[in-house]
């Protein structure tokens, strides 16, 4: 955990560094010219804050204008295929060595609902409610291959935003998150396994719709931009409180994400983003799963870290009847992951986004 807690600062450190390099270098080139390089110190807040230019990804850690409202969608997936021990692949054989069943693929769709309001320039409000569709395919020592499928309402998130400092006109931003994740997922999905005989079946942990626990959901977030250029360092946990009606609780996880952007035109904006990950493995246990059966019913066998890297760009309707809305979209693969395993390693992810300001 601490050698990703290293890469993590060490990302964040370069991307910022990287930012207040094309800024300085930006602003000199400005200087030489028809004096743009003055107009940001110009800027009022509400229109700085119209020109900002913070990456979709990140619209859960920033804050809005007194009595501003923001709606948005996101759809989010992510592709995992062959097992992995550590930082080692693991062949199928080698994962039915010691269990019953190995997992083979697994796919993940999200759909989230976000909604926030500030009742200040300060303080902001945000609700978030996904749906979850989960997929993964099997197979057995006996080489009977099955799929099995859960979908639902995830765990809905509330949490309260507060810009607690701000320099030069919001220039630099420092923002503080108090959150709660609400147990609304549900922990009991079950479906039909190898032997259809037996009936509907607990599915394991990965294919369970929530964590069934109160989480917390504390986190800083650093914003820096000037006249073109947007940059940011995030850090944010997840920390389960007690275990759940199931006897178990989730890891807890520690994410920290780095990120930079241009605002090339008045309507488009690329982004580059690195995400760091770790979470533990599982406290307690299911009792109606076999941790012997497959390795994704094994509680120690949940935990890991993982860094992602992400390329991206922002589209925006700078004026006219739908001004105020943005769509962005990602894509992303891991430069490094290791996990207590046997697990199914992480492939590519991507998320497409649309939100509306007014």
């Amino acid at each position: 955990m601490l050698a990703i807690w290293r890469r993590a600062l060490i990302i964040s450190t370069l991307t910022v560094f990287a930012g207040i390099a094309m800024l300085s270098h930006a602003a000199a080139d400005n200087g030489e010219g028809d004096g743009a390089g003055d107009d940001f110190g110009d800027l009022g807040l509400e229109e700085l804050m119209e020109v900002e230019v913070v990456p979709i990804s990140v619209l859960g850690t920033h804050t809005h204008l007194a009595d501003e409202w923001m709606v948005g969608y996101k759809y989010m997936s992510m592709e995992m295929e062959g097992n992995r021990n550590g930082t080692s692949r693991v062949s199928v054989d080698d994962v039915l060595d010691d269990f019953m069943v190995a997992p083979l693929k697994m796919t993940m769709e999200m759909h989230m609902a976000m909604v926030m309001y500030a009742p200040s320039d300060d303080l902001t409000l945000m609700g978030m409610l996904p749906y979850v569709r989960k997929k993964m395919n099997h197979i057995t020592r006996t080489n009977v291959s099955f799929t099995t499928k859960s979908d639902g309402v995830g765990d809905a998130e509330l949490s309260a935003l507060y810009k607690f400092y701000r320099h030069n006109a919001d220039e630099h931003r420092f923002i503080v998150v108090a959150g709660l994740s609400l147990p609304t997922g549900s922990i009991d999905e079950r479906d039909f396994l190898a032997n259809p005989s037996q009936g509907r079946q607990k599915l394991p942990y990965p294919m369970q719709l929530g964590s069934g626990t109160v989480d917390l959901l504390p986190g800083l977030t650093y914003l820096g931009q000037s006249e073109r250029l947007a940059w940011g360092v995030e850090f944010d946990t997840r920390i389960r409180l007690g275990r759940n009606s199931n006897h178990y609780a989730l890891g807890n996880r520690f994410h920290a994400a780095a990120w930079g952007n241009w605002e090339w035109t008045d309507w488009m904006a690329p982004f580059v983003r690195f995400d760091a990950e770790s979470w533990g493995d599982i406290d307690g246990a299911d009792p109606d799963l076999n941790p012997a059966m497959v390795p994704t019913a094994d509680p120690t066998r949940r935990g890991g870290d993982r860094i992602d890297f992400q390329l991206g760009i922002d589209f925006f309707i700078p004026e006219g009847m739908l001004k105020g809305q943005r769509l962005g979209i990602q894509v992303g693969r891991p430069i490094h992951q290791s996990v207590h395993g046997p697990q199914l390693e992480t492939d590519r992810t991507f998320a497409i986004g649309w939100q509306w300001v007014f």
